[in-house]
């Protein structure tokens, strides 16, 4: 059946996936230019009438052609003449596919397009044979990754360089992406894991809370040893954006809590406290691991050893409490690194293991000791 016939309408009641109209035409260009789209996706710049009538030509010779991209237009069922966005599915050979999505700012923030896509996957498993469902968009766009990872899509990394530049800008540079996909057989219903964000937990003379872009203001040029902590572990001046981009990504993936350590009165940040894991996520672990530090000027005051007593007991805390309902952290410290040791010695760890030749965060080798504490 020729367009619009041929595009099968899509609903959960409350979302309708539909055949694009001529009337969505001016839906699409308040769309296409608007900030967050023009900095997230490739639309043509400028964007105007002429650029949306062509669009919508290239949607119905797609559909005729029966292959290439499909794309549905996102609308509610309540009002089903009001564009409200666009929805693609691109089939690949084997079984595969991608999503890509754009809303538009009338239907941002209700969960329309987590809904939305959530019926283009299951119409293309169910419907359409397919067997994994990939998602991309371009680093640091949180807000599309928010939708993939509420549909149960599991973050992949980073690619690098991987989605090209604006076709209408002459030499713009490809940008790094991330991938995410979601399989036939996973729920679409929940995350595959959960997004943490810090509660605040207040000391006496510290508080630990969510990290800020403000924070970097703080930040200072690390001092430490070389063998005491990973490189890039600790953000200074030069490497803040991409060292706050990692928090939110570790935490976005259910690996890891991290907080800023703050000073309980004028709120600055003074370091870190973190609890994660190497592999899978938080919620399925019952062992994590326990990390701090401290920039320089905030140090010998005692706020590291406070900071590991909040985390500690948030992380013993049960779930339904609202904790992480571990069972045991552990820690790992150069011999030589006393000031480590004395945190670790307060917050009630036991040193259980001592190596003489273990490998540094740096590379070299030296002596390295294990702590363990258990849940009350």
């Amino acid at each position: 059946m020729p367009f619009p016939a041929s595009v099968p309408e899509l609903t959960d009641g409350v979302v309708l996936l539909r055949a694009h109209r001529p009337t969505d035409a001016d839906g699409i260009v308040g769309q296409s230019n608007d900030p967050a789209s023009m900095r997230w996706t490739t639309v043509p710049r400028p964007y105007a009438g002429k650029q949306a009538q062509e669009f919508l030509a290239s949607i119905e010779a797609g559909w005729n052609a029966g292959e290439g991209n499909l794309h549905w237009a996102i609308c509610e069922v309540s009002a089903p003449e009001r564009y409200l966005g666009t929805i693609d599915l691109r089939e690949r050979p084997g079984g595969t596919a991608e999503v890509g999505f754009g809303l538009h700012p009338d239907g941002r923030g209700r969960g329309v397009m987590a809904r939305a896509v959530r019926l283009l996957a299951c119409h293309y498993f169910t419907e359409r044979g397919g067997r994994r469902l990939y998602w991309y968009a371009e680093r640091g766009n949180w807000a599309s990754w928010r939708v993939a990872w509420a549909c149960g899509f599991q973050h992949h990394g980073l690619l690098p360089l991987k989605l090209a530049g604006l076709a209408d800008v002459p030499g713009d540079p490809a940008r790094d992406g991330w991938v995410a996909s979601v399989g036939a057989e996973d729920d679409l219903g929940r995350p595959a894991a959960p997004w943490y964000v810090p509660p605040v937990l207040d000391g006496d003379d510290i508080r630990l809370r969510p990290w800020r872009e403000s924070d970097s203001e703080s930040v200072e040029a690390a001092d430490h040893p070389a063998h005491f902590v990973p490189a890039g572990a600790i953000p200074t001046p030069e490497n803040w954006a991409a060292w706050f981009e990692r928090r939110l990504g570790v935490m976005s993936r259910g690996t890891s809590v991290n907080w800023c350590i703050a000073d309980a009165r004028s709120d600055r940040a003074l370091g870190e406290a973190l609890v994660f894991v190497h592999n899978g996520s938080l919620d399925a672990a019952d062992t994590a691991e326990l990390g701090y530090y401290l920039f320089p000027s905030a140090r010998g005051r005692g706020a590291a050893k406070e900071a590991a007593r909040l985390a500690t007991a948030h992380a013993f805390t049960p779930r339904e409490a609202g904790g992480l309902g571990l069972r045991r952290l552990v820690a790992e410290t150069a011999a030589d690194n006393a000031a480590s040791n004395a945190v670790l010695e307060s917050a009630g760890f036991t040193r259980w293991g001592h190596e003489a030749a273990a490998t540094a965060p740096d590379g070299s080798i030296g002596p390295a000791d294990h702590w363990e504490r258990l849940a009350p």
